[in-house]
């Protein structure tokens, strides 16, 4: 299998996985953006576009950057007959986001958010992983981000999301990296740690 599927953020265009997909093409690997606005409809919504994005692509690996890995999430929980291979999130939020409640506090923030508004709260939905295929998961932990605007994030975060906010039950791997929320996408560290854990499952040793 070497077809992946790409899914960008929150406020982002799909451009902004083209050079985290180019590494990957340069591994070997067939790249797909799937492109939503993710503010304008609810999570379900996109998971159900994503779902019908991938079966006309077929049987696929998935890489999901911070929202884009909740989308991840959702669609292959509806739709447990979705082919895929490895399932790997960046950075995404998947216990809910304190920055993102913070900003919900304020009426400006609520608008920015939209329809992602309740993906921010605390929540187990997307904290336990059910499905047989490997999940993996890339934490950042330079504190450098959106998410530091309305005041210091506390403990260890990548500047957005929270380290303990990154944890899935039953994911197979994470690997924390020296690495901002945004800055990921562009690291050719993240980029070897994704090839590696696309192609065997695992991460490299040193992050």
């Amino acid at each position: 299998m070497n077809n992946v599927v790409l899914v960008h953020g929150l406020w982002v265009p799909g451009v902004v996985m083209s050079v985290l997909g180019a590494r990957l093409a340069s591994a070997g690997f067939r790249c797909h953006c799937f492109g939503y606005f993710g503010r304008a409809r609810p999570l379900h919504a996109h998971a159900e576009r994503l779902a019908r994005f991938a079966r006309g692509i077929g049987p696929a690996h998935y890489v999901g950057h911070s929202m884009g890995g909740r989308v991840i999430l959702e669609a292959l929980e509806q739709d447990r007959s979705l082919p895929a291979g490895r399932v790997l999130l960046l950075g995404t939020p998947a216990r809910g986001c304190m920055a993102g409640r913070r900003l919900a506090r304020y009426a400006a923030g609520r608008w920015f958010l939209g329809e992602s508004e309740d993906l921010w709260r605390e929540s187990e939905r997307h904290a336990r992983w059910r499905r047989p295929e490997p999940l993996g998961v890339i934490a950042g932990t330079l504190p450098l981000g959106l998410g530091c605007v309305l005041g210091r994030l506390p403990g260890v975060n990548d500047g957005v999301v929270r380290l303990e906010e990154t944890e899935v039950e039953g994911m197979a791997a994470r690997v924390v990296m020296r690495t901002g929320h945004s800055a990921m996408l562009l690291s050719s560290r993240v980029a070897a740690q994704a090839v590696e854990f696309l192609r065997t499952g695992v991460f490299l040793h040193a992050a």
